[in-house]
């Protein structure tokens, strides 16, 4: 920052760990080159906020072609949760050190995403003709899901931060 310039944070000690994860399906298709490969390419977008201030950001291309719009959204939830589930590990550590609070706090994450299918498909356990083609490596996180140390929201796309 500089004398006039800089962020300002304003922490919200109501708000923990949250996340917002968003993507963009093959977004440079229509505006690229449609000879390039790379122009079929989603992009990765999320935000890690912690007490309502951004950590943790990052956009960038997906390493792999997504069929559909719910493949992108959900390579781009693993993508988030592979930055998030690491904060939460940190934070119960850091609490096992230096415990703050009398009672030990429940710690999860609270995840915000806008496509409805993505979040049926991270929480449910069954394989869908639709969804069969998702890699396994996809799936390692759902038992976050399952025991609720992630928890996922729908949120309207007009209100997700991480829209990119």
């Amino acid at each position: 920052g500089t004398m006039n310039k800089g962020l300002i944070f304003k922490p919200d000690l109501s708000k923990g760990l949250e996340c917002y994860v968003d993507a963009d399906f093959a977004g440079g298709w229509s505006s690229g080159d449609q000879t390039n490969p790379a122009s079929v390419l989603s992009r990765t977008g999320f935000v890690i906020m912690y007490a309502g201030c951004p950590i943790f950001w990052s956009s960038k291309l997906q390493t792999e072609i997504a069929l559909s719009t719910t493949e992108a959204e959900y390579i781009a939830l693993l993508s988030a949760m592979r930055e998030v589930l690491p904060f939460l590990n940190m934070m119960k550590e850091i609490h096992d050190v230096f415990p703050l609070q009398e009672t030990k706090p429940n710690f999860f994450c609270r995840v915000w995403e806008d496509n409805r299918s993505c979040i049926n498909v991270a929480e449910n356990p069954k394989f869908t003709p639709r969804t069969k083609h998702i890699a396994l490596k996809y799936h390692h996180f759902r038992r976050f899901v399952t025991n609720r140390t992630i928890k996922i929201n729908p949120i309207d796309t007009r209100e997700q931060i991480a829209d990119i």
